[in-house]
């Protein structure tokens, strides 16, 4: 049974997983005239547009499509909100921190005969931006962006790739992720994965259940670090 085995690769997923957005959102919030009811539709949105360049056989940076899809926000609901002020909004994603228990989680698992690396829809000027400002740089084997593939999570060839990418199989691969469309397409792709249970995230009932589902990235450690390597 491979789940009795540590895998060989770890993938992390980086926003809302790793990261925490709470920042972000506020100042989402505040270009869409102080309205936190309103910010909590755009990642949603941005993901879901992701997906839509994806179906239709393109590809724009993430960053691009968070600023079309907060300005979509703001038009549907009235609110006059121009490009600029839309990029000012998202910034705080470059600089966001990571959730409290990351770091140490990070360290104890660098401490596992077991590669580590993070797997994001985010760009790749933006990931290194992202990690240098969490400081968690250091602590990977390998940090891949879906913008070399010109496909977004969680397209099954996102996955494969990734694994190739290793020179492994994608049964000898972990994601682990807050998403359950992004660990639902990871096993869908052949992969193993962990779930992260964060506030207001919930699994894809049609999809595989994960191998691990955890309340944080501690439990995650704890889980991974017990298995035989």
């Amino acid at each position: 049974m491979t789940d009795n085995i540590r895998p060989r690769a770890l993938f992390f997923d980086v926003n809302e997983t790793l990261l925490d957005l709470a920042e972000v959102k506020v100042s989402v919030g505040s270009a869409l005239e102080n309205r936190p009811e309103l910010a909590a539709l755009w990642f949603p949105m941005l993901l879901h547009h992701s997906l839509v360049s994806t179906v239709a056989g393109q590809f724009q940076p993430f960053g691009e499509i968070g600023v079309a899809a907060l300005m979509m926000v703001a038009e549907s609901n009235g609110i006059d909100l121009s490009e600029e002020k839309a990029k000012q909004a998202i910034q705080p994603i470059l600089s966001a921190p990571p959730h409290p228990e990351v770091l140490s989680a990070l360290h104890r698992l660098r401490k596992q005969n077991v590669q580590m690396g993070v797997l994001t829809n985010s760009s790749r000027g933006a990931m290194k931006q992202q990690m240098n400002a969490a400081q968690m740089d250091g602590l990977f084997d390998f940090m891949l962006s879906v913008e070399d593939l010109g496909t977004y999570k969680p397209h099954q060839r996102v996955y494969q790739w990734a694994a190739a990418q290793r020179g492994m199989q994608p049964g000898e691969c972990m994601m682990i992720a807050a998403h359950g469309w992004d660990v639902g397409g990871a096993a869908w792709a052949g992969m193993r994965a962990a779930f992260v249970e964060r506030p207001g995230q919930s699994l894809y009932p049609l999809a595989p259940v994960p191998e691990i589902i955890a309340a944080d990235m501690e439990d995650i450690a704890d889980r991974l670090i017990l298995l035989g390597s």
